[in-house]
């Protein structure tokens, strides 16, 4: 576009520092790139507002100072992916970069933004988020762009493990990668192609952190102690105990405990799967504490001394069946298919001949990816669905959580920044319309 060209030739020379933001609906990964150098990795900051039983309220990362997390309310400004509430989204970014006394102190006007989104934004949240952006904060410049696609800006190939000489250079955009993005309000399959993700083809699945942990919190509430209002802690029991079952009908087996008068020697001893979690007494301990199961131990004179001091929760099939949604969200009534079904719909909409390569480059990022056998399970299932011929890969970065900041990170330095951020003197001159489709647009196609 000549007009667009024109006013980067007169315009600022581009900002020296960029913040990245991979603006989560649980926590923020918040980092520079300074002089083409970036942070190691980011700060990870709490994305809410809480508010303890005292009535003492946290922002951000003022949630550490909290001792007590029983009856915690949150006020979360992202639902389902998006910034909806910018109220609560303002005084968090405040506190955390822009306050005098900030932990990531920025001065906008002299910063560029690199933010991520997730797939299929409305244009209506996109844009207000873009008048945020520069008019109520003034960044310099800025780029939003989808987290999924900023993953390709990683070494894929690495996190394989795929053996290669020191002199290979790494292809950056990678060429092609198929992004399971599982987080805490849903999970998205995004097939990336030499860095621009495939539309048509992204698909999502409404299941997250979130709605596993509410799941965990009803089944906890029917079968144990009244949970409701105690999802911070239900979620850090999530975290702590709960795996993806590689035999489902065999686990579940395992922990049933038969009939009325049946003693099944698998439910008594625990069958290796049961687990005990003591409650935190906000006292002394402040969070849960995950120990083996003890099959004597709810009977022992010396345990019923202990309970008066401690509460203990002892987790048998609650620990598989929660994560189990991912596979089979029929199984509480949601009417969407199971992730390795996604992904045969996502590939489905897509050239044959891009299967083996999306197949065989499978990257899962998120918090969900670190439940025990995630990969694995998801290898399993995917196997028995391609055709034979097709070589399938499924890997996960060392720390899933911060992959998509580090690719954004990346992106910072690579020089498809340049030719995608927008600067605040091109909002001004263009307006929120313009921004939007040059965003849309993306890197459009090589010529």
């Amino acid at each position: 576009m000549p007009a667009s060209r024109k006013s980067r030739a007169t315009g600022p020379p581009p900002p020296s520092t960029t913040l990245v933001l991979d603006n989560g609906a649980d926590t923020i990964k918040a980092g520079f790139v300074t002089g083409g150098k970036a942070d190691d990795a980011p700060r990870i900051i709490p994305n809410c507002l809480a508010r303890d039983r005292h009535r003492k309220t946290y922002v951000g990362s003022e949630l550490e100072k909290c001792r007590d997390f029983g009856e915690m309310a949150f006020r979360r400004p992202v639902e389902k992916g998006f910034i909806v509430n910018w109220e609560a989204q303002k005084e968090i970014w405040d506190r955390e970069f822009f306050d005098e006394n900030a932990p990531q102190k920025c001065d906008p006007s002299e910063a560029r933004l690199v933010l991520a989104e997730q797939p299929n934004g409305l244009p209506a949240l996109q844009t207000h988020c873009d008048q945020m952006v520069f008019e109520e904060f003034g960044f310099a410049s800025y780029y939003r762009g989808i987290g999924p696609s900023f993953n390709a800006y990683r070494d894929i190939q690495a996190i394989f493990h795929t053996p290669r000489t020191p002199d290979t250079p790494v292809d950056v955009p990678a060429e092609v990668i198929l992004l399971i993005d599982s987080g805490y309000s849903h999970t998205t399959v995004t097939p990336i192609l030499q860095g621009r993700p495939l539309h048509p083809a992204i698909r999502r699945l409404d299941v997250g952190g979130k709605f596993m942990t509410n799941y965990l919190t009803r089944l906890l509430s029917v079968r144990h102690f009244d949970m409701r209002n105690e999802t911070f802690i239900a979620n850090e029991m999530k975290e702590a105990v709960c795996y993806v079952s590689l035999d489902f009908k065999g686990d579940l087996e395992k922990t049933w405990k038969g009939t009325r008068g049946e003693r099944r020697e698998d439910f008594v001893s625990g069958a290796g799967i049961a687990k005990d979690y003591v409650l935190p007494d906000s006292h002394t301990t402040f969070h849960g504490v995950v120990r083996d199961y003890d099959p004597g131990g709810a009977s022992s004179r010396g345990r019923k001394a202990a309970v008066s001091t401690e509460d203990v929760l002892t987790l048998r099939n609650e620990r598989f069946v929660v994560p189990e949604l991912l596979f089979n969200p029929s199984d509480v009534g949601l009417s969407q298919p199971g992730l390795a079904d996604l992904v045969m719909q996502s590939l489905s909409v897509l050239p044959i001949g891009l299967w083996p390569g999306l197949l065989a480059n499978i990257v899962v990022v998120g918090g969900n990816a670190r439940l025990e056998n995630f990969i694995q399970r998801l290898q399993m299932e995917l196997l028995e669905r391609v055709p034979d011929e097709c070589v399938v890969r499924v890997a996960c970065p060392e720390n899933p959580v911060i992959s998509t900041w580090l690719g954004a990170a990346n992106f910072a330095r690579h020089e498809h920044v340049e030719r995608l951020a927008v600067t605040k003197q091109e909002y001004e001159e263009y307006g929120a319309g313009w921004v939007a489709r040059r965003f849309s647009a993306g890197l459009g196609v090589d010529t």
